[in-house]
């Protein structure tokens, strides 16, 4: 038996289709190659998001995606609203708050756990997030 090519449109479409029809409201299939996320909301059009996990750039680093740790909205860092935030790429340290996820009143912090570099910033602030949802890129530095 052949592997499913989860990158191919057609078989995007495919279970989007059969989700649809069984009444599914959703699939996620992870693997280490990437990630194929399908969310049927009722009334609405199928939303599909897929993530290729990325490969290493010509220095050899692999980015490494920061992720919410559970569902909220997003905060980017420096609530104050300063530029320096938005300055990428930038380094980091381990401790330092990238961000936050906010639930209601409670901001839950979100740092990169090792100095690294900050690279990109993938969620819209505000943004509805959910466990998971990636928020950030960095590159580890050694």
């Amino acid at each position: 038996m052949s592997a499913i090519d989860f990158s191919d449109p057609s078989t995007i479409a495919l279970l989007a289709d059969a989700l649809t029809a069984a009444g599914v409201s959703g699939l996620e299939i992870s693997r280490p190659g990437g990630q194929l996320r399908i969310v049927v909301a009722a009334g609405e059009e199928t939303r599909i998001d897929v993530s290729v996990t990325a490969r290493p750039d010509s220095r050899g680093v692999s980015p490494v995606v920061v992720r919410a740790p559970m569902a909220g909205h997003f905060c980017p860092g420096h609530l104050s609203g300063s530029a320096v935030s938005d300055s990428l790429p930038r380094p980091v340290s381990g401790s330092e708050v990238l961000g936050f996820v906010r639930i209601g009143p409670v901001l839950l912090p979100l740092n990169a756990g090792r100095p690294a570099v900050l690279t990109k910033r993938l969620a819209e602030p505000d943004a509805l997030v959910g466990f998971g949802d990636p928020l950030f890129e960095i590159e580890p530095q050694s």
